[in-house]
């Protein structure tokens, strides 16, 4: 099995950049699809904010963040990535990242099917 460890989270002002990071460790990589969830506050469900296939060259991002977002991964260094622009408050939430077995190369977009997960880093956008 594979862990993850998220880092890279912090204040930032609305309008900013920040860029998210993810480390696995335990297994290779590119056994892996890989996604970036959040969780807006307590109570709420962890939604998808994008996702990317093992290879790489699939993508998926939600509504609320495409043009804004990039996603992407380096499987050499087992790194998870997730590029955040013109960020706004509604941004704010524990940002998770996510791993599913890769048993196909298309991306994977709901939350039952990852198997591990990171523990989560805050981003907090003020305005």
């Amino acid at each position: 099995q594979v862990q993850l460890v998220e880092s890279g989270g912090g204040l930032v002002q609305a309008g900013g950049s920040l860029r998210v990071s993810c480390v696995g460790s335990g297994h290779p990589f590119s056994a892996y699809n890989m996604g970036w969830f959040r969780r807006q506050g307590p109570g709420k469900e962890r939604e998808i904010v994008a996702a990317i296939n093992w290879s790489g060259r699939s993508t998926y991002y939600a509504d609320s963040v495409k043009g804004r977002f990039t996603i992407s991964r380096d499987n050499v260094k087992n790194m998870l990535y997730l590029e955040m622009n013109s960020l706004n408050e509604e941004d704010t939430a524990v940002y998770y990242c996510a791993a599913s077995v890769a048993s196909h190369s298309r991306v994977v977009v709901q939350v039952e099917e990852y198997d591990y997960w990171g523990q989560g880093t805050q981003v907090t956008v003020s305005s």
